[in-house]
């Protein structure tokens, strides 16, 4: 027989459980660029001691270890989902950032404005924030319970967005608009006036 034995004779000894990183690291692995770039978790579970266990074994390897990874899959619910909408028209914003606060890995939204962010129980403050739009922040807890916590966020467009997208649209701009921008216009020309 010439499987490789463990690094531990007693796994017990470690909790059942032995940080992959401790024995040997793969930077730029799939499991970095799938987190970095695509927002999604890759895994390497290892089992036992033996990389090719016979196929006789599997069956054993599946019933010792089935509900322990069907409670790990249950996990992705864990954390914060909701949809980051614009308050004027309702709707979905794509491509806004989602941060929370102290975490150093921002998501974006999807295309029709929803996220979803895997998050240990806690209290969080989280920011949404897209391009012509002010940011927005609530704080958003996270419970025990296997189910995520709904944390939407209505975010408003800023003056120079609305102006841009009437301007793009080729509609007349309102006499008021008109107006406070003549009024800031001018408090521009005399303030840089001559000296």
């Amino acid at each position: 027989d010439n499987r490789r034995i463990c690094h531990y004779d007693n796994f017990m000894r470690v909790g059942n459980i032995i940080n992959g990183a401790n024995w040997h690291t793969v930077a730029g692995s799939m499991n970095d660029f799938s987190y970095l770039h695509t927002n999604c978790f890759e895994i390497t579970i290892e089992l036992s001691c033996d990389k090719f266990p016979h196929e006789t074994e599997l069956p054993t390897e599946w019933e010792n270890n089935k509900e322990s990874l069907l409670l790990y899959m249950e996990q992705v619910h864990r954390g914060i989902k909701g949809v980051v909408r614009d308050k004027d028209t309702n709707q979905g914003v794509p491509e806004a950032v989602i941060v929370v606060d102290g975490l150093n890995h921002d998501i974006r939204t999807a295309v029709d404005g929803d996220y979803w962010r895997l998050l240990n129980p806690g209290e969080y403050e989280v920011t949404a924030k897209a391009e012509g739009y002010h940011p927005s922040t609530k704080s958003c807890r996270v419970s025990y319970e296997n189910h995520a916590t709904v944390c939407d966020f209505y975010i408003s467009k800023t003056p120079k967005q609305r102006l841009k997208e009437l301007m793009a649209n080729g509609k007349k701009l309102p006499k008021e608009l008109l107006l406070r921008l003549r009024q800031i216009r001018n408090r521009k020309l005399k303030s840089n006036g001559p000296k």
